[in-house]
């Protein structure tokens, strides 16, 4: 027999909530997580090779990853809003699928124009990851949604801090083309699983769409955190990319193979211990001397490229130190926006992660011709000067109080 008293007293359990996700769910997360962040990163130790194939001008080469990157910032403001409105889990596996297909048609794609349009719908629809972080922190108990979210960004960062590796090992066997059709298999099969494992999740949020979308830039003006943090994670973000765009064309220049470039770029999977690190922090409070060390980190990293003059095992730690600067700030930054309004995470989301992926998408696209141009020295002047102007803003917009 069914009983009413308990759905409609006060405090009783929404129908709509899913429950608090287990350790299998959370695995998945992870793992989709990590898989979809990596189809940004494929390309990008991958860009000379690519190029070279297709008959891409060396000036024009980083513009592969500049437009999986404008795919991404894309998909992040018109589709991750969408995470406040529609049905979490069909909106996550019906971007999956999508995303498969995608990966499917960039592995064969015979010229030019399909290329860089595939390019473009694999970075707008890798946006599901993006998806299920706020659906993740909206499940979490509040007093350890830090840690919570730190785990599952773990496997995000995991997914992106080995796709370089990934890439340039399998393109050294399979040519670059194996690399997109290794991608779609395995999301295609966690699709599968998510398929059964992916709890209900309705949003509460009511706005219409097109309002949605135009509330993004009034967040930007009336969430002052929510500003101080994209500019941070912007700042990081873009040298980021110079770093892992103009290293490997670098290393190639002087006569590493891919699988030796491929070692190199494992360095910077120690970066991962960043998430659950900043997680922790930020649940104890500690945001502010966290996010000065991870923009230092920024600086760090850049000091060294240029005094070692791209010596590989000195860019090996410099790898290790830029990765690890960047998750964590990307950890700290999202637990402070995401404590603002649990009704409106997805947007609070789209908006942080759209502006700092376009200032990614703005770092890769001048990384070819800085190098062109200036060559190493340009790229590590840059890539300093970026992390240090943040850490100037940091000081003048959040003083000690």
């Amino acid at each position: 027999m069914r009983t009413t008293d308990n759905n409609s007293a006060p405090g009783a359990a929404n129908p709509d909530a899913p429950a608090p996700i287990g350790f299998a769910t959370s695995l998945l997360f992870a793992i989709a997580c990590g898989a979809l962040a990596g189809n940004i990163y494929y390309a990008q130790p991958l860009v000379a090779l690519i190029g070279d194939a297709m008959g891409l001008p060396t000036a024009s080469e980083s513009l592969i990853f500049t437009t999986v990157q404008l795919g991404y910032a894309i998909g992040l403001l018109f589709l991750v809003p969408l995470g406040d409105l529609f049905e979490n889990r069909k909106l996550i596996l019906a971007l999956m699928a999508l995303n498969v297909a995608s990966l499917a048609g960039l592995a064969f794609a015979p010229g030019l124009s399909m290329l860089f349009a595939m390019l473009l719908v694999v970075g707008f629809t890798s946006t599901a990851a993006q998806v299920i972080v706020p659906m993740v922190a909206s499940l979490a108990p509040a007093a350890r949604r830090g840690q919570v979210v730190g785990n599952v960004m773990m496997g995000l960062f995991i997914g992106i801090l080995l796709s370089r590796p990934i890439s340039s090992f399998l393109a050294d066997h399979f040519g670059w083309r194996g690399v997109f059709v290794f991608s779609a298999v395995v999301i295609a099969g966690l699709a599968v699983w998510g398929v059964f494992a992916i709890p209900r999740r309705v949003p509460q949020g009511r706005h219409a769409y097109l309002r949605l979308i135009g509330s993004l830039a009034g967040l930007m003006a009336t969430q002052p955190v929510l500003r101080r943090r994209s500019v941070y994670q912007t700042a990081m973000f873009s040298v980021f990319t110079v770093f892992w765009t103009a290293s490997p064309i670098v290393l190639l220049r002087q006569g590493y193979s891919p699988s030796e470039i491929a070692l190199f770029a494992l360095a910077g999977v120690s970066g991962v211990f960043a998430a659950p690190i900043a997680g922790r922090l930020a649940d104890r409070d500690y945001v502010r001397p966290g996010t000065v060390v991870s923009l230092s980190l920024g600086i760090i990293t850049f000091a060294l490229a240029w005094v070692s003059n791209a010596n590989y095992w000195v860019l090996m730690l410099a790898g290790a130190l830029i990765d690890f600067g960047v998750q964590g700030n990307m950890v700290l930054s999202q637990r402070e926006i995401y404590q603002l309004d649990e009704s409106i995470r997805g947007r609070l989301t789209s908006a942080y992660m759209t502006t700092f992926f376009l200032g990614g998408a703005a770092g890769s696209a001048l990384t070819s011709p800085i190098l062109e141009a200036f060559g190493w020295t340009g790229i590590c002047l840059f890539g300093g000067l970026v992390p240090l102007a943040a850490l100037i803003y940091f000081a003048v917009a959040e003083p000690r109080r």
